[in-house]
């Protein structure tokens, strides 16, 4: 499926809703009686409501709101579809009190809840949707050529955009390495001759190939054997670092040039940014302030004290002492109190503090100790550009102290290359979900995951050099 044809039937499908919204508002509020005063309120109406559909396409095409650009995700499209809808209420309040038709809040409640109800309905049809051409087959059957974390986050990827119509269905690499961290492993791979491959691929209907390394031994080869076959072939810029830049491709007389935009962490000062966090952590921490005196009354047993303080890499590196409430993250043998403190991730409130001091933000990576932090790569080391947060885009996606830095690096990363206050607030109204979802259950797996076709491909899992 086009993605820029699906963003402008979802869009469609909002503006429509933002129209049938208003009716449905008149009709709760005022009931469906039809006379001359509804067609003059109406038709006074009119000027605001085009306004409101113009400011919502801007809103659409500035913020990413199709709910697929970033990955599928209805956390996050929730919270940025909520922080959206109260700008248009905030929109039409102002307007009414322009044209001195004041609007009461009864009316713009309704109306914000179903606009809110219609868009995230509009975005799960379109979701639903897409599942439906999955389970048809409709999905184009891709192999991806190469080992590796990049062959990995690749997967990973293709089955957060199910907008992408793609299914990896197995992993072509050498006979002497296997997919790492992968679904499929070297266990039950078959090792085959280079030009046994297209036969492979035939075999299984291989509609795409996606290169993700650049050292493979026949790699020329098979890519023009797949192109002579009508298999597409894509290539991933390597190394591997190159690909959390934004890419801008430059076409030199026919010679492609990725010119890459490195993150950086300029917006870290940044007046919004400090304001946020003030205010943020003010508001926050008035309402943090029951469950840390909660949570003080129950670990003042401990001979240390209820809090205590961790040395921690802070902005470009600057070492700084984050506060929390004492319960031993590594500990087995924690008390139901202690587990139920850090599974809502209340033991890290006291950071709020460290927030109103400067030394972190509210949203950022999380910040690691020293001795992690000095065996940081270059390419992680680019997260220390930032102020450490409370909460990031790792920290919505499920990762915590346990997880390597390297795959925390990736989000932190990501994060940094498109901030904004908007991305700030989804992402802290998306750290309320996380807890919720950490304390009931888990998440389920969605229609694109590919683990249970890898039994049927593992033989499309590695390749031995056609020069044996």
């Amino acid at each position: 499926m086009n993605t820029q044809k699906l963003r402008n039937w979802i869009l469609i499908g909002d503006l429509a809703w933002v129209a049938i919204s208003v009716g449905l508002t008149y009709a709760l509020c005022y009931g469906l009686r039809w006379n001359d005063h509804v067609t003059q309120v109406l038709f006074s109406f009119v000027p605001t409501l085009i306004g409101v559909l113009v400011l919502w396409t801007i809103t659409f095409s500035v913020m990413k709101l199709d709910g697929f650009w970033r990955g599928w995700n209805l956390a996050a499209i929730i919270s940025q579809l909520f922080l959206s809808v109260c700008f248009l209420v905030v929109f039409l309040l102002a307007c009414s009190y322009i044209n001195l038709n004041f609007i009461s809040g009864l009316p713009l409640a309704f109306f914000g809840f179903l606009l809110l109800a219609g868009l995230v309905g509009v975005r799960c049809i379109a979701h639903a949707r897409l599942g439906s051409m999955y389970l048809r087959g409709a999905a184009k059957r891709v192999v991806i050529v190469g080992s590796g974390p990049v062959a990995r986050e690749i997967e990973i990827k293709i089955e957060s955009h199910p907008e992408m119509l793609c299914r990896v269905v197995g992993f072509l690499c050498s006979a002497d390495t296997s997919v790492e961290g992968g679904p499929g492993n070297s266990r039950g791979a078959a090792v085959i001759q280079t030009l046994g491959v297209i036969d492979l691929f035939r075999q299984h209907q291989v509609e795409e190939v996606i290169i993700a390394l650049s050292e493979f031994p026949e790699v020329m080869t098979l890519t023009a054997r797949c192109r002579q076959e009508g298999i597409g072939v894509s290539v991933v810029p390597q190394p591997y670092e190159l690909y959390l830049s934004r890419p801008q491709l430059i076409d030199i007389g026919g010679l492609p040039l990725l010119r890459l935009h490195e993150a950086n962490g300029d917006f870290s000062n940044a007046l919004w940014k400090r304001a946020m966090d003030v205010v943020g952590s003010v508001i926050l921490g008035i309402f943090a302030a029951p469950a840390i005196a909660f949570a003080v009354l129950l670990l003042l047993r401990k001979k240390e004290g209820p809090f205590v303080r961790e040395l921690r890499c802070g902005h470009f590196g600057k070492h700084f002492y984050m506060y929390r409430l004492n319960s031993d993250r590594d500990c087995k043998s924690l008390s139901a109190n202690e587990m139920f403190l850090q599974k809502l991730s209340i033991t890290e409130l006291p950071q709020l503090w460290n927030v109103l001091r400067g030394d972190m933000s509210l949203v950022g990576p999380r910040p690691e100790s020293p001795e992690r932090a000095k065996h940081y790569s270059d390419w992680q080391r680019q997260r220390l550009n930032v102020k450490p947060g409370i909460t990031g885009l790792a920290q919505v996606h499920g990762l915590r102290q346990q997880h390597s830095s390297e795959e925390k690096a990736r989000f932190d990363l990501q994060y940094m290359l498109h901030p904004s206050a908007f991305m700030d607030v989804a992402l802290l109204l998306q750290t309320i979900w996380t807890l919720f979802v950490r304390l009931f259950g888990s998440g389920t797996r969605d229609f694109t995951d590919t683990n249970s076709l890898q039994g049927t491909l593992t033989s499309a899992h590695s390749a031995q050099s056609s020069a044996d």
